[in-house]
């Protein structure tokens, strides 16, 4: 099947996924209150008139970051889960009132699907990872667990506070920012000491900073997750050479979050100048990389801003404005779907960004 196939085929099944999602939660016996409620409002009838990717696209607004900051997390209750406890996760957040996304099972089930991308010679089974990141409130935490989990694997944990970090780094107290990360370092370096590890899951700066500190080789790490907003190709080059010994590590870079789960990512060398592209994990959740101003798809390899829409019958969010800008590429054969490449915080050629940890 060549790749234009491959990409019909992907584009029908999420078509058909947008269907059976839309009838999900805009049904009375199965739509949570936000969304019935939200829908009694609009002068159209989503049952009757979003049957494509291509109607959300067209019909809906920009699905606001407010609306999980301000309101109660019981109006995104699907009728069939109520009474059920649900998980709370938040975003990273900077200051004031982080969002939340509730949830039950789809971090079990987003990490068991990335669980299938990985192989065994860097990551193998029935031994122990560490996570050295945020946990706390974090949908990341019990989700890197489950992924151990799924392999077979336990996994120990080194907390960080992205926020405090970010907070430093403002107020411009850089020396309390390295002692911070410092001690996050220190903490891991102990593990890796004490216990045996093959697999690290950590962010580019705090994988950097392990590496100065110990050869990773000789610890015994033989996989690397590096998760994170900004990884450029001098970066990526650089944690693929030197950091992860040229591929004596197996290095996978991440992206994701609590709002959409885990993208998976391109095979990066010198062939493709170390360019990392993700793609989504679609039809569970869709990125597109979009010109703000026209809200239409730009060229492939243009800049863009990036756009996602989730969609499982636990949540439901339409066309959400990352803080993220990449270029977008091609589908894939392995995920025939358009990709985001060379992420970056959204205006970061025009401003300075603050990524603290990242």
């Amino acid at each position: 099947m060549t790749i234009e196939d491959q990409t019909k085929q992907a584009a029908t099944e999420l078509d058909e996924h947008v269907a059976e999602i839309i009838k999900w939660h805009f049904s009375p016996d199965s739509g949570s209150t936000f969304w019935l409620d939200w829908a009694n409002e609009q002068n159209w009838n989503p049952l009757e008139e979003v049957k494509t990717f291509q109607d959300i696209c067209e019909k809906f607004p920009h699905f606001q970051d407010e609306w999980l900051r301000d309101l109660p997390n019981e109006v995104w209750v699907p009728q069939p889960y109520k009474g059920k406890p649900f998980n709370i996760f938040e975003t990273g957040g900077t200051t004031g009132m982080p969002k939340q996304r509730i949830g039950w099972d789809d971090f079990r089930i987003d990490y068991t699907a990335f669980s299938e991308t990985l192989n065994d010679e860097h990551f193998p089974r029935n031994h122990y990872w560490m996570m050295v990141g945020p946990t706390g409130p974090r949908r990341l935490r019990l989700a890197i667990e489950h992924l151990a989990n799924e392999r077979g694997c336990s996994c120990y944990f080194v907390d960080l506070d992205p926020r405090w970090v970010k907070r430093l780094i403002a107020s411009k107290q850089f020396d309390q920012a390295r002692a911070y990360m410092d001690h996050a370092v220190d903490q891991a370096l102990t593990i890796l000491k004490h216990r045996s590890v093959s697999a690290l899951f950590t962010t580019p700066k705090l994988l950097e900073a392990l590496a100065e500190r110990k050869d990773l080789v000789k610890a015994g790490i033989k996989g690397v997750f590096c998760g994170g907003t900004t990884m450029d190709k001098q970066y990526a080059r650089f944690l693929v050479e030197e950091v992860c010994e040229g591929g004596q590590i197996g290095f996978v870079p991440t992206y994701g979050n609590t709002l959409m789960g885990l993208a998976r990512h391109h095979p990066i060398s010198a062939e493709n100048d170390y360019s990392i592209a993700y793609y989504a994990p679609q039809p569970r959740a869709v990125l597109r990389v979009i010109n703000s101003e026209t809200n239409q798809p730009v060229d492939y390899d243009t800049w863009g801003r990036v756009e996602l829409t989730t969609l499982t019958k636990e949540f439901f969010m339409p066309r959400f404005l990352e803080r993220d800008e990449a270029l977008r590429r091609k589908p894939w054969t392995e995920a025939p779907w358009d990709g985001v490449a060379e992420v970056r915080p959204f205006g970061a050629m025009e401003k300075n960004i603050v990524e603290g940890v990242y």
